[in-house]
């Protein structure tokens, strides 16, 4: 099948060239087909972040954290835990804009840079591998820009909707169900209650590994 608009482009000789693939990453890094991203949005919060890395910890998982920029400017304390557990650090922009597809270059071009001045500066130098369009409204501009900063345009394949807060059981259903679409799969640590968030990564975690499955990082 034809590969959906957006997600792959060719550079623009007239933009910074990519240090990094500027197409939307969705593989696990290494190829594995029995493994799964856990990517985790819209923090760090000073009442999530810490209880899902503890649910991480102590099931031995690591995950990418796609962080908001001021949040991570507010909290670097939690940024440099994130670091110090394995995880890996995710560019979510400033405001978290879901119609920045329709702003100026120049608008996305601030929104993606300056947050990764914010979540390198909280993490003590440690640079976000990743860049995550809010909602997904990535361009080829702004692909392009991340990229040739070193962040992989990152999209996902499972949407838990764990932000409606539609409860555990369906959070699960969403997982278990969704999982043939690819390996990347959405939850969120910031932005409102994550209680269901938590609790469903409690008992996740320990299902895709009883069910064979690893975990691992996205490609890059």
């Amino acid at each position: 099948p034809p590969t959906p608009p957006g997600q792959t482009s060719s550079p623009d000789p007239k933009l910074p060239p990519p240090r990094v693939s500027m197409d939307i990453a969705h593989a696990v890094e290494g190829g594995s087909r029995r493994a799964v991203n856990i990517t985790i949005d819209d923090g760090p919060d000073p009442t999530w972040t810490p209880r899902i890395l503890k649910i991480l910890r102590d099931n031995g998982v690591r995950a990418t954290f796609c962080m908001i920029g001021p949040q991570a400017a507010a909290h670097p304390g939690l940024v440099r835990r994130v670091v110090a557990d394995g995880h890996r650090l995710c560019d979510h922009t400033v405001t978290h804009n879901t119609a920045m597809d329709h702003r100026s270059k120049r608008y996305q071009k601030r929104q993606i840079l300056t947050a990764a001045a914010q979540i390198t500066r909280a993490s003590g130098g440690v640079e976000p591998l990743y860049y995550r369009a809010p909602g997904g409204a990535f361009t080829p501009y702004s692909r392009q820009i991340a990229a040739s900063a070193g962040m992989r345009p990152l999209g996902w394949n499972v949407d838990t909707k764990d932000y409606e807060e539609p409860g555990v059981r369906a959070i699960l259903h969403a997982v278990r169900h969704e999982l043939d679409n690819g390996p990347t799969i959405l939850f969120h640590d910031g932005g409102g209650d994550r209680s269901q968030t938590a609790a469903a990564l409690r008992k996740l975690l320990p299902w895709l590994r009883h069910h064979g499955y690893g975990f691992g990082f996205p490609v890059r």
